[in-house]
């Protein structure tokens, strides 16, 4: 069946990245100086907002989830499921995790722990600058970050099957705002779907260089444009492939390999590391995670005019809320047939408490390793880069010469399954007229072409601009991302006080549409 493209959507992100390119190329200084400015002008205006909103949509999460909301079934009550909960966990935690989490909770701690707040007054090193370090991770890579997917994935998994809204941001709006709210549908989905390509062209571009510094343990040579090109085509090639030919259910059956194997990564590092210590200390940072969780949240560094909430936390919630709004629509598209409460603990509790179990596995051991063997993994960080910290943690375990080469296998895997879902919802979302009463899924021409743009912006930022540009580029998107899904939470305030707006207008088709079928195994196409 033909679809449509939506102008207003494709051609303004489009346009504005090719521009952002070439700008980049013409006169980088200048470029990075626009947009780094920017993005401080964002961080010091807003952060007190990021700060706020990432706790109250947590917040709001633990409210519904206890809330008669939580009993609603997504697609009405005869609704049946399009995964199986086993598959539907694995792909949402290969979709949220991707290759970032592999490497930063080895790396990320020693930043922690080196140079923690000034304004804290804790020392570089110390026994509160560890427990500074572990509880930072936890704050930053678990419930807060899930929170802020889950959230607005909620909200669009309601309005797309129970409201029958279209496959867009706008409809997460529209019960806060009414019909009017679709003049603005194009705008509002170009400023999300912006952001969303920028920021995998940033994820791509670090996780080809990643990649590229395991390759340079086997392969003679310095990263060249010409090995950084190569490990970005396949990649690209393998995620648009999937999403051309409807191989989705293969890379379905990826990401519960690649589950597996990061279970199995972290159960080997778990016995054969520091385990006594890792339970130790991970159970004494979760303490103080807890213990400080309002007043670190809430963190701005106003008081003492303290510069690392805007290099630390600040941060990643602008990324995380840059990426949210469009992840939030392949997240919710495959959730039919579960209750809202299901949907809180498939896409928030459990990906959180398995980032919780991940940090105190691989951020213990790097602290461990640091502080107590003489390894000087800080020095590897400063001097070789974020990714050749987990490869010089692993050789200090057995079979390291095995593990390895599987760690670039589970980063590659983890990359394309991420981008394969986030493209299947980029095309959708430049696509007019997609409903749950229809074929939700975009022309394999739409995919191939968001690909490649993704591809060619990863490579040229990384070989010839530098990676910040990009990065930078994607979280100007997160301001307006932020605004968005606020906006969106509304929604949930006013259907938990009207649940009957829930109820479906006519019924739900039993059998799971083409697109989401082929995420699916065959005995679990009826569950």
């Amino acid at each position: 069946m033909g679809r449509s493209i939506r102008h207003l959507v494709f051609w303004p992100t489009f346009l504005v990245l090719i521009a952002a390119v070439i700008a980049s190329l013409m006169d980088l200084e200048a470029f990075l100086g626009a947009t780094t400015a920017l993005n401080t002008l964002i961080l010091d205006n807003f952060a007190w907002l990021f700060s706020l909103g990432s706790l109250y949509l947590l917040i709001l999460a633990v409210i519904v989830y206890f809330s008669p909301l939580g009993n609603i079934r997504i697609g009405g009550d005869a609704a049946t499921p399009l995964l199986s909960k086993t598959r539907w966990f694995s792909i949402t935690l290969c979709t949220t995790l991707a290759v970032g989490v592999l490497f930063w909770t080895t790396a990320e701690p020693l930043y922690h722990l080196m140079g923690p707040p000034e304004s804290l007054g804790i020392e570089a090193g110390s026994k509160e600058a560890i427990l500074f370090s572990m509880s930072t991770m936890f704050l930053h890579w678990s419930f807060t970050p899930y929170a802020i997917y889950a959230v607005p994935a909620l909200v669009f998994a309601l309005a797309f099957y129970n409201r029958r809204q279209t496959f867009s941001i706008t409809s997460m709006l529209e019960p806060v705002f009414g019909a009017r709210i679709t003049r603005y549908g194009g705008l509002i989905d170009a400023l999300a779907l912006y952001s969303l390509v920028a920021g995998m062209a940033s994820t791509l571009g670090t996780g080809a260089i990643t990649l590229a510094g395991g390759l340079n343990q086997y392969i003679e040579g310095d990263t060249s444009p010409l090995r950084l090109g190569i490990i970005i085509a396949i990649i690209v090639v393998t995620f648009v492939a999937s999403a051309a030919s409807g191989l989705q259910k293969g890379i379905a059956r990826l990401s519960s390999l690649n589950a597996l194997l990061l279970l199995a990564l972290g159960l080997f590092v778990f016995v054969f590391g520091p385990t006594v210590f890792m339970l130790k200390l991970g159970v004494e940072s979760f303490g103080a995670y807890l213990d400080n969780f309002f007043t670190r949240s809430l963190f701005t560094g106003a008081a003492g005019n303290d510069q690392w909430p805007y290099w630390w936390s600040i941060f990643y919630w602008a990324i995380w809320f840059a990426w949210a709004p469009v992840t939030a629509l392949f997240l919710g598209r495959i959730s039919r047939g579960y209750t809202v409460r299901e949907f809180l603990r498939i896409n928030l509790l459990y990906p959180a408490l398995f980032a919780v179990a991940w940090i105190t596995i691989f951020s213990s051991a790097t602290l461990y390793f640091q502080l107590h063997t003489g390894l000087d993994l800080n020095s590897v960080l400063n001097e070789q880069g974020v990714e050749h910290v987990l490869y010089r943690l692993f050789d200090e375990l057995p079979l390291s010469g095995l593990w390895i080469p599987l760690l670039l296998f589970i980063a590659f895997v983890s990359y394309v399954t991420a981008a394969d879902s986030n493209t299947d919802a980029i095309g959708n979302l430049c696509t007019r007229g997609l409903t749950a009463d229809t074929e939700t899924n975009a022309g394999v021409p739409m995919k191939v072409l968001w690909g490649a743009m993704v591809g060619v912006i990863a490579w040229v930022m990384t070989s010839f601009v530098g990676i910040d540009g990009v990065k930078m580029l994607s979280n100007l998107g997160g301001l307006p991302a932020l605004i968005i899904i606020l906006l969106a939470s509304g929604s949930l305030w006013h259907w938990m006080s009207q649940p009957q707006l829930l109820e479906l207008k006519g019924e739900m088709p039993s059998a799971p549409d083409h697109a989401a079928s082929a995420l699916m195994t065959p005995d679990h196409k009826d569950t």
